[in-house]
């Protein structure tokens, strides 16, 4: 796996925080900082996510694509799945992620809480290599809400 991070600022008109990743599988990610009102040269424009939003995101995207997989392969009639993540990161640097909460809303037909409780637990102990990786730093809990479709 590969990925190509490039500063859009260093041939901009306006210099700022802005970054181009460009993925191995040739697919583009825009990021961007937050404006710095006492030194606008170091801030971003907020024109994208931050870079540590879209760790957060790639993380829930690791491990909705885990909970939607196994329920399908235990063959639950699964129709939607979302996840809201909340975090909370350290005060000083290096700004890690300290806590991570992850709640699950699952829609389908006749889906047990069961088993969605044991995807998500599957998910974050075994298969979701971000969880496991952030685990690390950050105290994680999910919590999972199930709705009939």
């Amino acid at each position: 796996m590969e990925c190509t991070v490039s500063w859009t600022g260093a041939t901009g008109a306006r210099s700022g925080m802005g970054f181009v990743a460009e993925t191995g599988s040739g697919h583009v990610l825009v990021m961007d900082g937050a404006p710095d009102a006492t030194q606008p040269a170091n801030g971003g424009q907020n024109l994208a996510p931050r870079p540590m939003e879209t760790v957060l995101a790639g993380t829930g995207g690791c491990t909705a694509y885990d909970v939607v997989l196994i329920l399908k392969r235990g063959r639950h009639d699964v129709r939607g799945c979302t996840v809201k993540l909340t975090a909370e990161r350290a005060p000083a640097d290096p700004k890690v992620f300290t806590k991570i909460h992850l709640h699950f809303t699952v829609t389908g037909k006749a889906i047990p809480v069961g088993a969605v409780e044991r995807a998500v637990a599957l998910s974050h102990d075994k298969f979701c290599s971000a969880t496991i990786m952030l685990a690390s730093t950050a105290e994680i809990t999910s919590s999972v809400d199930v709705r009939e479709a």
